[in-house]
Order: C-alpha cells, then structure tokens, then sequence
C-alpha cells in the first residue's frame, strides 16, 4: 500500500467535495490521503486501531481500506480510477476499480458509526456511488440523477450517513451501470454489531469475496462492456483458478462467508466436506429457528449470502460454484464436440495446410489442461491448476478450503498440501476383480414369485391383511385425463 500526497492538484479541490452532502470546513480542511494497493494477494485482517472494537474480515485476494476519525467520524477516501488486475498468473485485465484494485477495498465499520466517505473520480465518464443494502437518507443513496448529480470527471463527492445495522453490503457505481460494473466497480461493506447479538455468532474466521463476470478475448486485456449473457471469465474478486487463493483454517475453527454476487446470474456455490448454514443475507441475520443444513446455497443475481459451519473435517476441500461452465477459463465457448469422432490421418492432412493444427477434445476436453499448446498473450488455459496428484482441471469460480490441525490461530498462510493419513485415499484395485450380483432370469412378463413373509395380503411388520378393495379407474373417468 501507499499513499499519493501530490494526489490533489489545484485549489478547487477540496470545494468540490461538498456536492453529494454538507460536511463543515473543518472535517474539509483535509481530506484523509487516498491508500492504493497494487497487489492482487489476499491481505491480512486490518486490527482496528481506532473507533470500536470489531473482529475484521479477511477479504479473498482483497483488503481492507484504512480510515481516519475526525471528530468522531470515521472517514474514508475511495478513488475511481482506471487499474491493472492479475486475474491469474500471466494474465492481466486492464478494469476500473478503486484505490489500484478491482473491486475496490472493503470498508469496515461498527454499528452506530458515522461514516463519511470521500469518492474521488479520475475516470473518463461521470459516476456515483450506491451503497448496496443499506437505510441511509434518500440523497446518499448514489443514483446519479435521482437522487445526486453524477460526480464528473476530477470532481469529490462526500457521502455521510450512520451505520445503522449490521450484516454485509456491497458498493457500486448507478451511473452508466452497465459499462461500469462490466469493468470491474464494485466492493464489499461490512457493518459489525456494536454488542453480542442474539443471532449472529462469533467466528474465528471471517471471509468475504465478490463474484464477479467479464467477457474478454483471448489475447485481449479489457473487457467487452456490451456483453449480456455469453460471459467467459467467472471471478471471485476478479480472479480466476488457478488465481484464486485458499481459504486456510485452523481445524475446529467456526468459519463464515460473506459472498455477494454482482454478475449477470446466479452462482450455486459449493463446499465440499462441510454442512453449513445461511446466517445472513443483505437483508439482515437470518432467525436461528429459520436455518437448515445445506452443502450448496444458490446466490441470486444482487444477492448476499453469509454461510457458517464448523470446519471439523480436516483437508483440501474444494469449493466452487456449481455451474460447470463457471468452472472453466476462456476459449470454452464455440468449441465443437468432437467425443467419438475418429480422427486418424485427418491431422496430418490439415497440417499440409494448417501448419501447427491439433485436434481436441476426441477424448473429452481434460486433454485441455495438459496439452502443450501454444496460447495467446495474456491468455490463461481453460483449465488449469496443478494439484498433488496432477491437474486439478478446473478454472474460473474455484478454490480449495484447506484445513488442518496445526494451523496456528490468526494464521492465514497457506500450510501447503494436505498429508493424508495412510490407507485414506483412493487407489487402484490391483486384485481379482469383484463378482458381479445379478437378478434372476424373468421370462416374459412373468414376474419371480414372492416370498411368503411378502404376500400381497400381507404388510410389511403385521399379520395378512383382509377385506382389502382394490378399484381400477379406467383411462378417460378422470378429471385429469392426460396429465
């Protein structure tokens, strides 16, 4: 992280950040310096040193935007602004985020905080900014328009409200929606509880993570904004698999996610080895009496869900979305299905008058990940990822929830591979071949008799059944022929 002190130019400045809201000449005086991040790595829990105390989030290959208190008043600076994401290793997206990332830091208040946020814009176009989820007066809202005037090219706008209830939001520009969240602008907000509440647990672990779709071609850099629905890059917090960092947990540890969804549709998310409850939606702390178990919860488009468990089951656990085709990188779309199709001879004549072709996919598409196959600048293979035991095959909205024993607590680096107990993984069976049960022969329609304790007049656990009427209903005598 660094900060810009020369970030401001001109006396004019400071002026314009009375447009979104009246803040006094004093809090103006000087606005708290805009922290940048350059680095795509998951950035460990920002400890409050000022305000109230809070147990902080984690944010998956994000972080956590410092404030400052001015009389009370908890401030932050976001700054709108053109960014380079690594989206994965050798692949780079040329977005818009804030403070050097896409999305933009997470914001982390308590309840009851007031909250002034200064939002810089050195985008080309005007934006604004609304606060997902959030009860604030009508004229912080941030739909430019309606209830603000869009904050132009080199202008400040300040928004202040109260943090009036806990849960997790998310931030975003509603000016020129469609292209501005299409190239990267969103973030996380977290509102903790001033006290215990009733329904909302303490954790040990706290993560939180956006989903996020692009479209980019391969060998391209930045994102196709008219795009609706043929998306090629599906991304928790603008990275991709095998981009994505683990989730790395002590064993016993109670876990919460915080995942919000600001795609185009909606992501099944996935956890292997592990029950978990939703405890929370943007909406607020779901009732404990309201809860179920579950292993996959269905996250709607603008959608926020906190799920909880206790990771008690130690290893490498996968965890991704459930939509397989948001399991995999670019190049996915528009490839025949050449299962079955012989080949043979037919490369080598291609090759005649396409020097370097291949043929893909006879075999099914795993070959993908393993071919050696020359790709263009700034591509990533569809499916990638190297694991213990060889390519894990998958991309896109995929990680690996890794927990051990002696993880130490606060810890979140990653303890590497997990060491499998002997006689606890799947092997090749190397001896005779089990035998076979199969059903007795039954000769036409002849059904093999029953037994006696499975007589038609008789129940299952009780003594033969009498007097039992059986009624045929004959095709066409319902009310509900031919459903």
């Amino acid at each position: 992280m660094n900060s810009r002190r020369q970030f401001f130019a001109g006396a004019g400045t400071v002026a314009a950040a009375v447009a979104a809201g009246a803040v006094s000449r004093v809090a103006l005086a000087a606005l708290p310096e805009p922290v940048l991040q350059a680095r795509a790595d998951t950035m460990p829990p920002l400890v409050p040193n000022s305000g109230r105390p809070y147990n902080p989030v984690v944010t998956l290959n994000g972080w956590t935007l410092p404030w400052r208190m001015n009389n009370g008043v908890k401030e932050f600076h976001l700054v709108a602004e053109p960014v380079v994401r690594e989206m994965a290793p050798g692949m780079k997206a040329h977005l818009w985020g804030y403070n050097g990332q896409s999305p933009g830091p997470t914001i982390e208040v308590v309840e009851g905080d007031r909250v002034r946020i200064f939002v810089t814009n050195k985008l080309p176009e005007h934006t604004s900014m609304h606060w997902h989820g959030q009860r604030l007066p009508n004229g912080m809202d941030g739909v430019s328009g309606l209830t603000q005037p869009s904050i132009q090219p080199g202008k400040t706008f300040v928004y202040e409200f109260v943090a009036r209830r806990p849960g997790t939001f998310m931030y975003h520009p509603h000016a020129d929606e469609m292209t501005q969240m299409a190239m990267g602008m969103m973030g996380l907000w977290v509102t903790h509880p001033k006290a215990r509440h009733p329904q909302i647990s303490e954790v040990d672990r706290d993560f939180c993570f956006l989903l996020a779709s692009y479209d980019i071609d391969p060998g391209s850099y930045t994102p196709k904004i008219m795009t609706m629905i043929d998306f090629n890059l599906w991304t928790w917090n603008s990275r991709i698999f095998p981009g994505i960092d683990s989730l790395n947990v002590r064993h016993g540890d109670r876990v919460r996610m915080r995942i919000g969804n600001l795609t185009m549709t909606n992501h099944p998310i996935h956890v292997h080895g592990h029950e978990f409850e939703v405890t929370g939606t943007d909406g607020g702390p779901v009732p404990k009496s309201a809860r179920w178990p579950e292993v996959t919860t269905d996250i709607g488009v603008g959608q926020m869900r906190q799920i909880e468990f206790v990771a008690d089951e130690e290893g490498d656990w996968a965890m991704h979305c459930h939509k397989s085709h948001h399991t995999m990188n670019a190049m996915g779309h528009n490839v025949p299905t050449m299962i079955g199709v012989d080949h043979t001879g037919l490369a080598a004549k291609i090759n005649k008058l396409i020097p370097d072709y291949m043929v893909m996919g006879e075999r099914g598409m795993a070959d993908m990940a393993e071919m050696e196959m020359p790709l263009p600048d700034n591509t990533v293979p569809m499916m990638t990822g190297q694991g213990p035991f060889g390519s894990v095959e998958m991309g896109g909205m995929f990680s690996v929830l890794k927990v051990r024993r002696d993880q130490k607590r606060g810890d979140y680096s990653d303890p590497g591979w997990f060491r499998h107990p002997p006689g606890t993984v799947a092997r090749e069976w190397t001896g005779e071949p089990p035998g076979t049960a199969r059903q007795p022969e039954v000769s036409g329609k002849t059904l093999a008799p029953l037994s006696a304790s499975h007589s038609p007049d008789r129940d299952a656990v009780g003594p033969p059944l009498r007097g039992v009427e059986l009624q045929v209903r004959k095709p066409g005598t319902s009310s509900h022929a031919g459903h």
